[in-house]
């Protein structure tokens, strides 16, 4: 995988933290053979609770906003860069259904935030509408990826 090798290269660790995902962009980053000399770990903060006692997100911050929310998405970054050794962190959360949207956030709603040290956090907003929870969570992953890249270059 191209970005594992960018990231071995410019000697850049990376962690995780994923609610909507549940790991699986931690799954599909070291299913490659070679991934621990970038990979550092992954965090799956399901309920806010998790995001709380893993991250550190207040929990004013997720009753005012909620958990599928840029600011959430954000300190996910911000807090599994802190709680790892990783330099580059990326955050998954997101409603991927079928159940669970609201008007205000449906299904398909999913933020994705990546931090690394010393730079701005970047962000991005998908709605993707309910094409399934499978395709939902790979669109997910495929932002964070993409998201990931970013930070390395």
């Amino acid at each position: 995988m191209l970005i594992l090798d960018d990231a071995a290269q410019a000697r850049l660790r990376i962690c995780t933290a994923e609610s909507c995902t549940g790991g699986l962009l931690a799954g599909l980053l070291t299913d490659i053979p070679g991934s621990s000399t970038v990979f550092e770990r992954g965090f799956v903060t399901y309920s806010n609770r998790a995001k709380e006692e893993m991250l550190g997100i207040a929990g004013d911050v997720l009753a005012d906003y909620g958990a599928v929310s840029e600011p959430v998405a954000r300190m996910m970054a911000e807090g599994a860069l802190e709680a790892s050794r990783a330099n580059i962190s990326v955050a998954i959360t997101g409603v991927a259904g079928p159940g669970g949207g609201t008007p205000m956030k449906p299904v398909g709603t999913v933020h994705v935030a990546c931090a690394r040290e010393n730079r701005a956090v970047i962000h991005e907003m998908l709605q993707t509408g309910d094409i399934g929870r499978e395709q939902i969570r790979l669109a997910a992953m495929e932002c964070a990826l993409k998201q990931i890249q970013m930070q390395i270059a």
